[in-house]
This record gives structure tokens, C-alpha cells and sequence, in this order.
């Protein structure tokens, strides 16, 4: 599979990832609860919810990188 429609599809489901994993521990640490759509579906503990913060932004990171570099390229 080509890199660059790899990371136009991993990237942006990182984000989202990442995104739930930062509402479940924000919500849990200055709410009542985690927040985001996460907590409807399983119940995640706290570190949980650190983790998937940490494995959604890397895969972020790597496209938004790597998205840098081909606009410096062109």
C-alpha cells in the first residue's frame, strides 16, 4: 500500500483515538466521568484511557510529519 494513503487513513484515526483517550481522562480526573462517546460502549479504567492517548497521538504524529515533509518537498 502506498505511504502516503496510509497515512491519510491512520493518521486521522489516531487522532480520534487519542482524542477519546484524552475525554476519558480528563473527564475522570475534572468530571464526575469519563467524557467522549469511549465510556458508552466498555468500561475503561483511568489508565486505559492514558493509553490510548499515548497509542492515538504517535500514529498522529507519524501522518502530521509526515504531511510536513511532502509539502516541503513540493
Amino acid at each position: 500500500m502506498n505511504a502516503n494513503i496510509t497515512k491519510q487513513v491512520v493518521g486521522p484515526l489516531g487522532w480520534v483515538v487519542g482524542i477519546q483517550g484524552a475525554l476519558g481522562l480528563a473527564g475522570g480526573l475534572f468530571g464526575d466521568g469519563p467524557w467522549g462517546f469511549l465510556h458508552k460502549l466498555a468500561d475503561v479504567p483511568p489508565v486505559g484511557y492514558l493509553a490510548l492517548l499515548v497509542l492515538g497521538a504517535v500514529p498522529a504524529v507519524w501522518a502530521e510529519t509526515g504531511k510536513k515533509q511532502r509539502q516541503q518537498a513540493s
